[in-house]
């Protein structure tokens, strides 16, 4: 089993690969291959699949076994079971809106970096606590946006957030230009109309613009 300290070095490799980490609701299982590979092409190899779907995990094992490049990971992880069915899937990386107790338990018996959700500066102490420096800051924008994480940042700085909730290009650069954001999530690189119309140029340009992004 690994430590803390290894998983979180690893969390910290993969929110590194480029500012934005796509989150994605793979409805239709055709679309997670094509799509994963536009993402990679852009410049977006972090990718984020949540589990709001019954294809979400055949998703993830589809892009884990033929997407040279990509580092896929699944969101939306509630329950301890997710741990264990994203990482028989394949999945590199688990992320989570919030951090229940029992949430925080199985993450310490299992050998895949989880990135944990964050709201207050009270929940990402105790995520501190358990040896935590890389937390998702979720539902960023209805929560404080970027005056929050600099509040955060003063009192907290040896962790890193990435934030995630209402993020899109116009913004983006704000959240990318503080110290404690090394990464934010978003959908919008991926709009369901250009994944239902197969449109993966148009999706690969998004990402291609995202990749630059300054941090």
């Amino acid at each position: 089993m690994n430590s803390i300290h290894d998983l979180q070095e690893r969390i910290a490799a993969v929110l590194a690969l480029a500012p934005v980490v796509p989150v994605l609701v793979i409805d239709e299982l055709a679309h997670a291959v094509p799509l994963a590979r536009a993402l990679v092409a852009g410049g977006l190899p972090a990718i984020e699949v949540t589990l709001r779907t019954p294809v979400a995990l055949d998703a993830v094992r589809a892009i884990a076994n033929e997407v040279e490049g990509a580092a896929v990971g699944v969101g939306s992880v509630r329950r301890p079971a997710d741990f264990a069915a994203a990482q028989k899937a394949g999945a590199t990386f688990a992320v989570s809106p919030g951090a229940s107790a029992s949430l925080i338990a199985a993450a310490q018996c299992t050998d895949l970096p989880w990135l944990p959700g964050a709201a207050t500066a009270s929940e990402a102490m105790t995520l501190a606590d358990q040896g935590y420096r890389y937390l998702k800051f979720f539902p960023a924008e209805s929560i404080g946006g970027t005056g929050a994480l600099r509040g955060l940042g003063g009192p907290l700085p040896e962790l890193r957030f990435c934030a995630t909730g209402g993020i899109g290009p116009d913004n983006a650069p704000q959240y990318l230009a503080l110290a404690n954001v090394p990464c934010v999530g978003g959908s919008w690189v991926c709009p369901p109309a250009a994944v239902q119309a197969g449109d993966w140029a148009q999706i690969e340009t998004l990402a291609r613009a995202a990749s630059q992004l300054r941090r």
